[in-house]
C-alpha cells in the first residue's frame, strides 16, 4: 500500500516551507479540491511556499462489511484487498496530478481509520498550517446522516481548513 505514516512528530519541515495536508478519496469533488489547491499554491513559475501532503483515509474491512451473519471472515480478505486497491488508485491519481503540476515536495499516505480522525491526525503529525478538502455539497439531512468530513475538520483540526466545493453544472 502507499506509505503508512509512524506516529512519531514530523521533523520540522526543510527549508523553512509551510506543511498544507490535502485530504482526498476517490469522489470528483476531492480531486477538484486538489486540483483548486495545486493551481492556486503550487504554481510551477513561483517558489514554493508549502510541503504537500496527500492523504486518503481506508476504512477496515471490518468497519466497511458492518456486522454481518455466519460467513462474515470469509469475505474479509476480499473486501480488505479490494479497499487496499481503491486506496492506491486515490493515491495514485493524486501523484499523477501533482506530477503535472510540477509540485517537487509532496508526499503521499493511505491511513486505516475514519477520514475525519485520520485527516486531523495528519495535521497534528506534520504540524500543517492548513488543510484543504471537498465538499460534496449534501444538503443538511444527508450530511445529519452520513456526516460531514469537512464540517468535522473545520471544528477539530488545528489548523486553518479551507473547504472546496466544486461549482454546480450552469443549466
Amino acid at each position: 500500500m502507499a506509505e503508512e505514516a509512524s506516529s512519531a512528530p514530523a521533523p520540522a519541515p526543510a527549508g523553512g516551507k509551510m506543511t498544507m495536508v490535502a485530504g482526498v478519496d476517490e469522489s470528483d469533488h476531492s480531486f477538484y479540491a486538489l486540483q483548486w489547491a495545486l493551481q492556486h499554491f503550487f504554481q510551477p513559475a513561483q517558489p514554493q511556499q508549502y510541503r504537500l501532503v496527500v492523504v486518503t483515509a481506508k476504512p477496515s474491512a471490518a468497519s466497511a462489511v458492518g456486522l454481518a451473519g455466519p460467513g462474515a471472515a470469509d469475505v474479509l480478505p476480499f473486501v480488505e484487498a479490494d479497499l487496499k486497491r481503491t486506496a492506491l488508485r486515490v493515491i495514485d491519481k493524486a501523484r499523477d496530478l501533482c506530477a503535472a503540476a510540477q509540485v517537487a515536495d509532496a508526499e503521499f499516505e493511505a491511513l486505516e481509520g475514519d477520514a475525519r480522525n485520520v485527516l486531523c491526525d495528519a495535521v497534528e503529525r506534520h504540524h500543517a498550517e492548513m488543510l484543504v478538502v471537498g465538499s460534496h455539497g449534501y444538503g443538511a439531512i444527508k450530511r445529519a446522516v452520513l456526516g460531514s468530513v469537512s464540517d468535522y475538520c473545520a471544528h477539530h483540526a488545528h489548523c486553518t481548513v479551507m473547504i472546496v466545493k466544486k461549482p454546480k453544472p450552469k443549466h
